[in-house]
């Protein structure tokens, strides 16, 4: 059994690591990872930069996950560590999104089994459902019901009730503050935001990232359509369109 145990930690870490190296040289646009301690693969620190046309842009928010050690034949956990109103996040920060539920079949949960956790999915298609959920929340089984009413009242006045998106407004306000501390400049324009910063070719491996990760002031002033093939598509021009 012990024996198992040890090929469980081997494979796991050789995947989280890498994991991290393709994450280095292929940045996921609007996040930084880093490890919470050099010496642990299996607890990441992650910096979530609101994308731009958003609720959340201009935020800084921090999350952590943690990896278990059978990854990734079992999925992480996601938790923001920043306070965060959405109704797919719990209270505790928790995320609660189905590509991070183990892959058994509940009918109850009204996932379909392929929508979860499988051996294929990694911490890029994480980021990536992440911040596809902060701007889309899903209603069906909400992880904060109070939220989530919010959201969906915003969402029927098609922006006219203004309460859930003043919420997150004042909690990105609430974000400058640690951005500052932590020395970290927010990207606020499509420009700044689609830059895949790769971690310097010496790198010893220390300084996983670079803190400046957005230090280059002349693309704020860059048209931000010219980036036709970004990251990013703000797809929430429809629902706030006056007929």
């Amino acid at each position: 059994m012990a024996q198992h145990g040890h090929h469980h930690v081997a494979s796991s870490q050789k995947a989280l690591m890498l994991e991290m190296k393709s994450l280095q040289e292929e940045p996921v646009e609007g996040f930084k990872i880093t490890l919470v301690d050099e010496s642990d693969l299996y607890n990441w620190e992650v910096a979530i930069f609101g994308p731009p046309n958003t609720h959340y842009e201009g935020g800084y928010f921090k999350a952590r996950i943690k990896f278990p050690i059978d990854y990734p034949y079992s999925p992480p956990a996601f938790r923001f560590l920043t306070k965060m109103w959405h109704p797919n996040i719990y209270e505790n920060g928790d995320v609660c999104i189905s590509i991070l539920h183990p892959p058994v079949d509940d009918p109850q949960s009204g996932e379909l089994p392929s929508e979860r956790w499988n051996p294929t999915q990694n911490v890029r298609t994480i980021l990536l459902s992440v911040i596809s959920l902060l701007n889309e929340p899903n209603t069906f089984s909400p992880a904060n019901v109070d939220a989530s009413v919010m959201y969906r009242k915003w969402r029927d006045s098609k922006g006219k009730d203004r309460e859930y998106a003043e919420i997150i407004r004042k909690q990105v306000l609430a974000t400058k503050a640690e951005a500052e501390r932590d020395g970290v400049k927010v990207p606020t324009t499509l420009a700044e935001y689609c830059v895949r910063t790769r971690a310097p070719p010496t790198d010893e491996g220390s300084n996983l990232f670079y803190d400046d990760y957005y230090d280059d002031e002349d693309l704020e002033e860059e048209d931000e359509d010219e980036d036709g093939d970004c990251c990013y598509d703000d797809e929430d021009d429809s629902g706030t369109e006056e007929s």
